[in-house]
C-alpha cells in the first residue's frame, strides 16, 4: 500500500463525539489495514495459546517440576501477559488511535508492558545462570540448585523488576502524572525522556547482555569438553555412562536455552539502536509501534523453539490437546520414555 492510498483509508472521527474535549481519531480502513488486524489478533491469540501450553504442562506434570523448567514456566508467564495485554492494546491502538478505557486502566497497561520485558530480562540472566552451574557442577546442581530456591529466586525477581520499572516511571515524571500527554480525551501516550531511556538501556539491555554473553561463553566452552568427555569414555562403567549422559542433557539444554536468549536479543538490538539514535519519541510513534511488535513477535517464538527442541513439551501439549490431562494421576504421566 503506498502513501496516497495509507492516507485515503484514513477517515478523521473523534473518540467522544459528545466531549468537546475528545480527541480525534484516525480509523484505518482498507484491505491492507483489515489482513494487519488480522494477521497481528491471530499472533496475540497464538502467543497466548502456546505459552498457556507451556504453562499447564509445567505446572502439571510433576516430572517437569524441576528449577529450569520454573524458569522457562516464569519466562512464559511473562509471555502471556504480552499476549493477553500488551498486543489487544497495541491492536486497538492501531485500529483507531483512540483510548476507550480511562487513564488509570493506561497506566495499569503501560506498567504491565514495562514489567513483561523486565521480568524477561530477568529470567533469561536467571536462565544463563542456571545453565552455568548446571554445566559447571553437574554432580553438585541437586543440591545447590533446588525448586524451593528457585521459586523463592523468580518471585524476587519479578518484585525487583515491579520496583524498578516504578522507580523508572517516577523518576520520569512522578509515576505517570504528567508523561502520559492528556491534551484531549481518548488519549493514552507515553512519552520518553532520552536520558532515563539511555540509562534504562544500560541498566536493563547492556548489562543483562553482557552477563549472559559471559556465561554462555563459558558454558559452551565447558560443554565442548564434556562432548569430547562422553566420546572418549564409550567403555566406562555404567555409573560414569549415566553421569555423561547427564553431562550431554545438560549442554542440550543449554543451547536450547541460548537460542532462546539468542533469539530474544537479536530482537532488543534494534530497540537499543533506535533509543540512542531517536532523542524523544513516544508510544504513539511509528517507531515505538514497529519495535514494540518486533520484542512482541519473540514471546510467539519462545514456545515454538520449546516446541522443536524440547521432546517434553511435545508430549505434554499432545496429553493437553486430547484431553489426557483430566485422567486419573495424569500429573504422573512420564513423558521421558527413553531415560533410564
Amino acid at each position: 500500500m503506498n502513501i496516497t492510498e495509507y492516507q485515503h483509508n484514513m477517515t478523521v472521527q473523534y473518540c467522544f463525539p459528545e466531549d468537546n474535549s475528545s480527541c480525534r481519531k484516525e480509523v484505518r480502513t482498507g484491505t491492507g489495514n483489515i489482513f494487519l488486524f488480522t494477521l497481528l489478533s491471530f499472533i496475540s491469540v497464538c502467543t497466548v495459546f502456546l505459552n498457556l501450553l507451556v504453562i499447564i504442562s509445567i505446572s502439571h506434570f510433576k516430572q517437569l517440576h524441576t528449577p529450569t523448567n520454573l524458569l522457562i514456566l516464569s519466562l512464559a508467564v511473562a509471555d502471556l501477559l504480552v499476549g493477553l495485554v500488551v498486543m489487544p492494546v497495541n491492536i486497538m491502538q492501531l485500529k483507531d488511535s483512540c483510548w476507550y478505557l480511562g487513564k488509570m486502566t493506561c497506566i495499569v497497561a503501560l506498567i504491565i508492558n514495562f514489567i513483561s520485558m523486565s521480568a524477561s530480562v530477568c529470567n533469561m540472566v536467571f536462565i544463563a545462570g542456571d545453565r552455568y552451574i548446571a554445566i559447571s557442577d553437574p554432580l553438585l546442581y541437586s543440591t545447590k540448585v533446588t525448586v524451593c530456591k528457585m521459586s523463592l529466586l523468580i518471585i524476587l525477581g519479578w518484585s525487583c523488576s515491579l520496583l524498578y520499572i516504578l522507580m523508572y516511571l517516577y523518576f520520569n515524571d512522578h509515576l505517570l502524572q504528567s508523561q502520559i500527554v492528556s491534551r484531549c480525551h481518548g488519549e493514552c501516550i507515553l512519552v520518553l525522556k532520552y536520558s532515563l531511556t539511555t540509562v534504562d538501556l544500560v541498566i536493563s539491555f547492556l548489562c543483562p547482555c553482557s552477563i549472559i554473553i559471559i556465561l554462555y561463553s563459558v558454558i559452551f566452552t565447558l560443554a565442548k569438553r564434556q562432548a569430547k568427555a562422553v566420546r572418549s569414555v564409550l567403555n566406562a562403567t555404567s555409573n560414569k555412562h549415566r553421569a555423561n549422559i547427564s553431562k550431554s542433557s545438560n549442554s542440550k539444554a543449554a543451547k536450547t536455552l541460548g537460542i532462546v536468549v539468542g533469539v530474544y536479543f537479536a530482537l532488543w538490538i534494534p530497540v537499543s539502536l533506535c533509543s540512542l539514535l531517536v532523542q524523544n519519541f513516544t508510544s504513539m510513534s511509528l517507531v515505538w509501534t514497529v519495535l514494540i511488535w518486533l520484542l512482541c513477535i519473540n514471546s510467539s517464538v519462545n514456545p515454538l523453539i520449546y516446541a522443536i527442541f524440547y521432546p517434553w513439551f511435545r508430549a505434554s501439549a499432545k496429553y493437553i490437546l486430547t484431553c489426557r490431562l483430566f485422567d486419573y494421576s495424569s500429573s504422573t504421566f512420564r513423558l521421558f520414555p527413553e531415560q533410564i
